[in-house]
């Protein structure tokens, strides 16, 4: 008998061994239940999968993420770079403009000039026909 239980050569206590039996009963239920709980395959299976798709889902997230900053740089470059060319566009425009401002008979003839040929050439193409 262990000293525990009452000592040596003794009589065991009675309430000793009482209190030594629940305390083991209470650590094999527990181990009971640390083995149900690693034989359910069905429970652990579904535990899995349910980190698994956290993972997922955190990494969609962090993708979206890096895929809105992209697009939010492209945006910001091509507006960039349209307002640039724009510009550009305005000031190689504005001297021909002043020019035909200042004389617009110039203007006038080249706009007689492409009326003549492309009437020119509907004529012509009704002629084959």
């Amino acid at each position: 008998m262990s000293e525990k239980n009452g000592g040596s050569g003794g009589k065991p206590d009675l309430d000793a061994l009482r209190a030594e039996i629940k305390q083991t009963r209470a650590e094999l239920g527990e181990t009971v239940q640390a083995l149900a709980a690693k034989a359910d395959v069905k429970a652990r299976a579904k535990e899995s999968v349910e980190q698994t798709k956290a993972k997922v889902r955190a990494q969609v997230a962090e993708a979206t993420g890096k895929a809105t900053e992209a697009v939010k740089g492209v945006t910001h470059s091509v507006t960039s770079g349209a307002t640039g060319a724009l510009r550009q566009a305005r000031e190689a425009g504005e001297p021909a403009v002043s020019d035909v401002r200042r004389n617009p008979s110039t203007a006038v003839a080249v706009a007689v000039g492409v009326l003549a040929v492309v009437g020119l050439i509907l004529i012509f193409r009704g002629r084959r026909r």
